[in-house]
């Protein structure tokens, strides 16, 4: 029997205007949820690497569109009544805990009572987007780890005061306060990430890997779970997986403890330019690899 798994729907570098149509379509043909991407800007002479190409070059143009995760959400969660969403990932530590914590909160009321929307947040590695919005890139890493705890509290709607080396300040309350606790998942690829998020997280959410990839970073997470006496069971992973797999290759890497796949690398190519494409490439992976689950 196979395994069951949740599948989670990217629109990264997806139209703006084509998404309320895609979440409704993958509503309706049975995706978990919607993965949201994130990025502040993109600095047109970029000196930062990018960690994830050989070449250190992003795989998207300047005028890729980058549309707001938070109002993103909160229109696709207008449309639909059970779809999730995600942030794949946030750049939490380009902004102050209570701006993040109040757009969090006030995405996850306007969803409803049925938990749809979780944090997907990381330290980002862009270090223009830190310098241009006054933040440091430097300390991202330990401003985030403070930051994480933190925004659990402040979501929890009671009064929260905190005293450390990056947030000080006396009580305070946030309000509207989600009905149930929001789920946070940490992303980042590197072993300070991959300990990050088994440390903190409530889950681990990877970028589009190959399956080679996994294979290398999942025993490393599973480690590190471990090593913090976390509970494997209760820990979500959701990863990508790029090309086109079929079900055999879900199953393996379902097998070996991924909890949720992000879908994209087959609908979101140049060749599926229009929103009647997409909507029939997520017609297509429905029936041939979602339907074997």
């Amino acid at each position: 029997m196979l395994p069951s798994v949740k599948f989670w729907q990217s629109v990264s570098g997806w139209e703006a205007d084509q998404l309320l149509p895609v979440a409704r379509n993958a509503e309706r043909l049975g995706f978990w949820g919607i993965t949201v991407p994130s990025h502040l800007l993109h600095p047109l002479e970029l000196s930062s690497p990018y960690p994830y190409t050989d070449d250190g070059v992003p795989g998207w143009s300047a005028d890729s569109p980058w549309p707001d995760p938070w109002v993103l959400i909160g229109a696709m969660a207008a449309v639909t009544e059970r779809l999730r969403f995600t942030t794949g990932v946030y750049v939490a530590p380009l902004h102050d805990v209570f701006t993040v914590a109040r757009l969090v909160a006030t995405a996850a009321v306007m969803a409803g009572p049925a938990n749809r929307v979780s944090l997907g947040a990381g330290t980002g590695w862009c270090a223009e987007e830190y310098r241009y919005s006054g933040g440091s890139f430097e300390t991202r890493g330990e401003r985030f780890e403070e930051m994480v705890p933190l925004l659990r509290q402040l979501l929890g709607g009671d009064p929260v005061e905190h005293h450390g080396k990056h947030f000080d300040f006396d009580a305070v309350q946030l309000r509207p306060a989600p009905p149930e606790p929001v789920p946070i998942y940490l992303g980042g690829q590197s072993d300070a990430a991959l300990r990050r998020a088994a440390k903190l997280g409530d889950g681990w959410v990877g970028r589009m890997s190959f399956p080679a990839e996994l294979d290398y970073l999942l025993p490393r997470l599973f480690r590190f779970l471990d090593e913090h006496g976390r509970d494997r069971d209760t820990f979500e992973v959701i990863a990508g997986i790029r090309g086109r797999p079929g079900p055999d290759v879900y199953e393996r890497f379902a097998e070996a403890g991924v909890t949720g796949f992000v879908c994209a690398s087959w609908a979101s190519t140049p060749r599926l330019p229009t929103l009647d494409a997409r909507l029939a490439g997520m017609e297509r992976f429905a029936e041939k690899v979602m339907r074997k689950f």
